[in-house]
């Protein structure tokens, strides 16, 4: 369970966001698509154990393994470029430009939706017997998560979007530091250790993150949630999208890179 220094580990990160950047369109997508996949399976994992537990609480400490999963394999969230993108920009590292951050933004975005997409469809057909019934406990569970959190928020009007913005921001926060974690150890065992414990955090206290988002809303518009698209983009998807750039490129990505990496001159001895 060898722990990285921090100078070590952020060092890792500007190497991983070059990386990512420098990655073909196909590889991009791929591993988008597997992570997007994995993710929401996980997420219909943790509601299925607090629906037959009754127990949230279990529910959010088993949903960090599919987050582990995907790391473990190679797979990337948009949530994880997000803040490891931006820094080879900021390195000024060979080819790393702006437009091919939005490049594997645009890319991973579209693998992870269609990751989780296919997930929504596989589980809705479980939670429905093939749509041949009405759906069972767990997929009622889903539709009123969607419906709680579009219209839920849409009914407090302003103070309903800065709830969802802060709600994102905060989840990314918690969210990449789980990525970065797995840089902090060489071995598997350190690796999952301290990916798990912020994304325990993130899941249990509620916040949105924009992939889980991708498999709870589709998923419960097919299993006769009330809400509608444009409440799911408007009122959760779009807004959650924004907040998880904020939150894992200002707390995470920017405050580790400038303290860690382009480190302060230390103060003179008088």
């Amino acid at each position: 369970m060898a722990y990285l220094a921090p100078a070590e580990f952020v060092t890792k990160m500007v190497d991983a966001g070059e990386s990512k950047l420098m990655m073909s369109t196909r590889d991009t997508l791929i591993r988008a698509y597997m992570a997007g996949a994995i993710l929401a399976l996980a997420a219909a994992f943790a509601v299925t154990i607090a629906v037959n537990t009754g127990n949230f609480l279990i529910g959010a400490l088993l949903f960090p393994v599919g987050f582990c999963m995907l790391y473990l394999l190679g797979f990337d969230l948009l949530t994880g470029v997000f803040t490891l993108a931006p820094l080879a920009v900021l390195d000024k590292r060979p080819g790393a430009t702006w437009s091919s951050v939005m490049r594997n933004w645009s890319l991973v975005f579209i693998g992870n939706f269609a990751g989780a997409m296919t997930t929504a469809v596989f589980m809705a057909i479980i939670f429905t017997n093939g749509f041949s019934e009405a759906p069972n406990a767990v997929g009622m569970k889903i539709g009123t998560i969607g419906e709680s959190r579009t219209v839920g928020y849409a009914e407090h009007g302003f103070a309903g979007m800065l709830t969802l913005f802060v709600r994102a921001v905060m989840c990314n926060w918690m969210v990449s530091t789980g990525v970065v974690a797995a840089m902090m150890s060489t071995s598997v065992s350190g690796k999952v250790i301290a990916m798990w414990m912020p994304i325990l955090v993130f899941f249990y206290l509620g916040f949105e993150h924009s992939i889980v988002n991708m498999f709870l809303f589709p998923s419960g518009l097919m299993l006769g949630g009330h809400f509608t698209v444009m409440d799911y983009l408007f009122w959760n998807e779009i807004p959650t999208v924004l907040g998880n750039l904020v939150g894992g490129l200002t707390f995470v990505g920017a405050t580790l890179y400038s303290t860690h990496y382009k480190t302060a001159p230390k103060r003179a001895v008088a």
